[in-house]
Parts: C-alpha cells; structure tokens; sequence
C-alpha cells in the first residue's frame, strides 16, 4: 500500500507492507496534516506520519480515528483519560510508531468513533484538531455567560473559535497573525480582540503568544494551553501571579461523564458545514503528498487544514 514517510527535509510517497485483516482495520479516506507532523519532520524522524485520519471499516462503518492510544488496562485508561495514560508515548502516531496517512490503518476497535449523519467521511479528519480544541475549551469551563478569547490563528485556534461558540459563548474574539486567518476567523463569528477575558485559549504555541494570552486574561480568569512547548518557554509568572491567573495545560481528548470529546467534535462538524469549508483549504492525492506538505508548511498559501486523500 501507499503511505506518506517523513524524509526530512521533507516526506516521501512509499510503498509499505498492507496491514493483516483486522477488527480494527480501516480504509482511509482523509488524513489531514497537522503542525505537528511538520514539527516531527524537523526532528529528523522517519515514520510513517499522520494522526488525523478517518475511513471506512470492512463492515461499511464510515469513522474517525480517536488517535491517541493508552494501554487499555490502567485505571486512567478505564476511567476514559487514555490521554494521561502513563504508557501513552509508546503508541505515539508519527513519533515512536508509524502513523496513518497511508491507504490502510489499524487501530483498536474502541478507538473507531462513527460519523455522524451530515458529516462526509472525506472531511472527517477534522474531528481530531476538533477534538483537541473542544476539550481544551470544556475543561476550561468555557459556557454560557463566559467570554473568550483565541489567541493563534491556525486550525486549532479557529477550531476553539468554533467549539466555544458551540459551548454556549456569545463573545469570542480571535488575535491572530495572518490575513486569511483572521478572515476565517469573522466567518465563524470571531470578533476583534479586546481585552479582559474570563478565558483566553492559548493555540499558537510561542512564547508571545503565552505571555499575549496573559495579557488578555481578566483577573481570576483561566489560560489554557492548546499549543505545544516541546523545549519548554519562559512563562511570564509575575503577570500571571498579579492577575491570579489559573493557567491549565490540555492533553488531546479524552471520554469522561458527559459523553466523549471526540462524539462532540464529530456533532459539531456535522452540525455546521460552514465550519469544514472553511477549514479545509486544500486536498490533494497521495500521490502529491509532496506538494500538499510545501502547501502546509508555507504560511503564504492561505492554508489552514491540507487533506491527504488515500
């Protein structure tokens, strides 16, 4: 089968073994490329990449891929906080295992979450970045009544843009850097940035932008942190002690008492279609895997989410 390896300084269309039939066999029909396969590609690593998949199983089942595997047996695992699993980092997608962006996939059968209805199987690699962006603003407390701000402009920021709205916010304001981010961000209904929030979403993952989202908080009021800091940052303790700022850090997505983070993410996108067209700027073949990862890489090319389409 056809599948997409990281080659720094870029990746490669290879041909792999074909998976043993499994229960939790999947046919891809999307993989989306995340920042952080261009991240794993600068890190020199050489798996197979892709953790934003969804396909069909050998029964006609059109799913998404809940990518972050625990062990299954732990109490955090049983309890549905796979994403705290001690042994997580073995099964890591596109780090210490191969990934999915290729023709076919296993994955545990319980990691094989259905699509709704409205939501097209060739979209629906956009419930992971979903995911992870509704769970950061669940456990942030966003709701009713709460006023947010996104700070980041790239698909998990716009992702939370939306997932706060669904949540029960009526002001959202979005800082972001580029033009056609912004510009999608007013297409979701994000509002220009003010100041004073209750939460501030933290989804670039730069130092600024951790010291920005500080700024922005009201007194009392929650960061959390979507953006990932692999070699650590500084973090602007006195601003954040002055306004005593509870600062949370968010793990992917889990299942907990009121439901699944990423059932919730497939609901969203079926329920508001604009919401995928807007994210999803470009597709290409795996055959151009190539070129949709220069797409992805290149800020000027106006993209958000690239699909792969096996």
């Amino acid at each position: 089968m056809k599948a997409v390896r990281s080659a720094p300084p870029g990746v490669q269309v290879v041909d792999v073994p074909d998976p043993e039939a499994d229960a939790g066999l999947v046919t891809i029909r999307s993989a989306s490329i995340c920042a952080s396969d261009l991240l794993y590609i600068g890190w020199g690593l050489t798996n197979v990449l892709g953790h934003e998949l969804a396909g069909t199983t050998a029964d006609g089942r059109t799913v998404a891929v809940e990518a972050i595997f625990g062990c299954g047996e732990c109490e955090l695992c049983r309890r549905g906080s796979f994403n705290l699993c001690a042994r997580m980092a073995e099964r890591a997608l596109g780090v210490t295992v191969d990934g999915g962006m290729s023709e076919y996939f296993t994955a545990p059968t319980a990691s094989l979450v259905d699509l709704p209805a409205g939501l097209a199987v060739e979209d629906a690699s956009l419930v992971e970045p979903t995911a992870v962006a509704w769970h950061g603003a669940r456990i942030a407390g966003v709701g009713a009544g709460t006023s947010v701000a996104v700070v980041g402009g790239g698909a998990i920021g716009l992702l939370a843009v939306a997932a706060s709205h669904a949540l029960g916010s009526e002001v959202v304001d979005l800082d972001a850097r580029y033009d056609h981010q912004i510009e999608a961000g007013r297409r979701l209904g994000a509002g220009p940035i003010g100041a004073g929030y209750d939460v501030v979403v933290e989804a670039a993952g730069s130092e600024s932008s951790l010291a920005r989202s500080i700024e922005l908080v009201r007194p009392g009021g929650t960061v959390v942190v979507l953006g990932v800091f692999m070699e650590g940052t500084r973090f602007p303790f006195t601003e954040a002690l002055t306004k005593e700022v509870r600062v949370l850090s968010a793990m992917g997505y889990c299942r907990h008492d009121a439901g699944r983070d990423f059932e919730s993410a497939a609901a969203l996108l079926a329920a508001h279609p604009d919401l995928v067209d807007t994210m999803i700027t470009h597709r290409f073949p795996i055959a151009d895997a190539e070129e949709a990862f220069r797409v992805a890489a290149d800020k000027r090319s106006g993209a958000i989410r690239v699909i792969v389409e096996p």
